[in-house]
């Protein structure tokens, strides 16, 4: 990496130190309505409405999933039970970190602050940080900033709590919907991608991430620790 040295280094929680498992459970849970073969789409299908439904104001991550569930439930025709959403939701914090996350964060850790950025709830989130290994100097959610990523305005609240500019940071996400097109927009000084397999590689999208690594276990050599 260049000579530069973040104030800060950001980072997505679920899904790039989280082990996200939206669509594991929505497979096990449908599994006796959804046929073997189907069911790659009927998920990607509720990946598409989670977006959709961050995309305007803030609502409880509760109504996100329980909405996105809903919406699905009615494309394929099957009859929507909340109690399929809750359960996923009431999942959340449960889930730990990739077996790469805390040995990674851990060497960064002693050398540059960690803050998360997260399209999370308050009384959820804590859970998961408690659980990847490393000491975060920030934890903010989308319940403070009252906006979902990939809207700007997450975002920005985030920036006016840390007295801190985009381009005096670096953002690590595995997600270019959700984080790395904002952050390229609002002109972060550096972006990692992280190639978990859930979206397109760098070479799909190399305007908006700078570096790329396999895992989390690859940041520190970013800074040659």
């Amino acid at each position: 990496m260049s000579k530069f040295t973040p104030k800060y280094i950001t980072f997505d929680c679920y899904g790039t130190l989280t082990n996200f498992e939206m669509a594991p459970s929505a497979r096990k849970i449908f599994a006796d309505r959804i046929k073997p073969e189907q069911m790659e789409a009927f998920v990607q299908d509720f990946r598409a409405y989670r977006l959709d439904e961050v995309l305007g104001a803030w609502k409880p991550f509760r109504e996100v999933v329980c909405n996105s569930i809903e919406r699905t439930c009615r494309k394929w025709k099957l009859p929507y039970r909340e109690e399929d959403a809750l359960q996923i939701y009431n999942a959340v914090p449960t889930w730990g970190p990739h077996a790469d996350v805390p040995e990674g964060l851990a060497k960064v850790a002693k050398e540059i602050p960690l803050v998360i950025l997260s399209n999370a709830d308050n009384c959820q989130i804590h859970h998961n940080v408690d659980k990847l290994g490393a000491p975060f100097a920030h934890v903010f959610t989308a319940e403070q900033a009252q906006a979902y990523k990939p809207r700007l305005q997450a975002w920005e609240y985030m920036f006016d709590q840390l007295g801190c500019g985009p381009e005096e940071m670096m953002h690590v996400s595995s997600s270019f919907r959700y984080d790395h097109m904002s952050a390229a927009d609002l002109g972060y000084g550096a972006r990692v991608f992280v190639a978990r397999g859930h979206e397109a590689s760098l070479t799909a999208h190399s305007q908006y991430a700078t570096h790329e690594i396999k895992d989390i276990g690859g940041l520190p050599g970013l800074f040659g620790l």
